[in-house]
């Protein structure tokens, strides 16, 4: 059967130059926090912060940070057309903060046993773009 609906444009969220560089530049823990705070709606921040919780082997702080950046992502998404569905390109340098969360939340949801959040947020990477897949893999 084909699909007569066309298909979703990608959702490309707007470039936040300041906290982008401030994150670029951050070279400890704590100067991811200080980004993250002075920035909250930064999803690459709170992504950042994931990462290190998920690598020093703390799956509940990262789980916290991770939830923090996919629900921020998600607003940022919505206030930038996407209607809960369609491409979100890991092509798109300020997509990647939001991809990245998402990507750390269903690392961490594993890690604390929380296996159908890990697999419905690993289908919701390849949903938004399998390339994010690949990369975060």
């Amino acid at each position: 059967m084909q699909n007569l609906l066309p298909e979703a444009a990608p959702t490309l969220l707007p470039v936040d130059q300041v906290a982008t560089d401030l994150l670029d530049s951050a070279e400890s823990e704590e100067a991811v926090k200080a980004v993250a705070a002075a920035h909250p709606a930064f999803s690459a921040a709170w992504a950042r912060l994931a990462e290190l919780a998920l690598a020093a082997g703390e799956p509940v702080t990262a789980y916290a940070y991770a939830r923090t950046g996919y629900h921020r992502g998600l607003d940022q998404l919505r206030r930038n057309g996407w209607r809960g569905a369609g491409p979100v390109p890991w092509s798109h340098g300020p997509n990647q903060g939001f991809l990245r969360a998402l990507h750390a939340l269903g690392q961490a949801a594993a890690g604390i046993g929380e296996q159908d959040e890990a697999e419905r947020c690993a289908q919701f990477l390849n949903d938004s773009d399998p390339a994010a897949t690949q990369a975060l893999a």
